[in-house]
């Protein structure tokens, strides 16, 4: 009957095959004639003498729980270029989260692309940018019945300092009207 080498048999009971010859010379194994070990009662025996206590076990794999929000990103990431996103409660597969990984990953690099080749803009520095423009038109329209009052004065036989009282009334109006909020962008 054929049985199993040192190895073959450190192999099958997760040991080192240091082990399993010090448990050889111990006489803590059932050989057959030919010196290679029988498996079969080998374990037998190994379980009915062994004190469970001193037995070392594996350790249990450490998982960290993931936050819900990271699943819906990633539900939400693939359910944005079209792919199956996984069920409420059921998890994520490493699957799906490293596809939805790679696909946040090309999209940034696409975004970055953008940039560099000018075709995003920094949306502080265009709010900024709108927002002086902005002023420089609300000083220029409140500069103006200042300008145009004598002008228009002296065209309809008017007195200026009235012209000037009248127009700018009105274009204070207007200006308080455009800044009225409206819907944002």
């Amino acid at each position: 009957m054929q049985g199993m080498s040192e190895r073959q048999y450190a192999a099958h009971v997760g040991l080192s095959r240091g082990a399993i010859q010090k448990a050889k010379a111990a006489g803590r194994l059932i050989l057959h004639d030919d010196g290679s070990i029988d498996a079969e009662a080998s374990d037998r025996l190994r379980a009915e003498t062994t004190d469970p206590s001193k037995t070392r076990k594996p350790p249990a794999p450490k998982l960290k729980p993931v936050p819900e929000a990271a699943v819906s990103a990633v539900g939400d990431t693939l359910k944005e270029q079209g792919l199956a996103a996984p069920t409420t409660g059921g998890g994520t597969t490493f699957l799906q989260a490293k596809t939805a990984h790679e696909v946040l990953k090309a999209q940034e690099r696409r975004i970055r692309l953008a940039k560099l080749k000018g075709e995003l803009v920094d949306r502080d520095r265009a709010t900024a940018l709108v927002f002086r423009l902005a002023r420089e038109e609300r000083d220029a329209w409140v500069n103006w019945p200042a300008r145009v009052a004598a002008l228009m004065a002296a065209e309809l036989g008017t007195e200026t300092a009235a012209m000037q009282k009248v127009l700018e009334a009105h274009v204070r109006a207007h200006l308080e009207e455009l800044a009225q909020p409206r819907i944002a962008l």
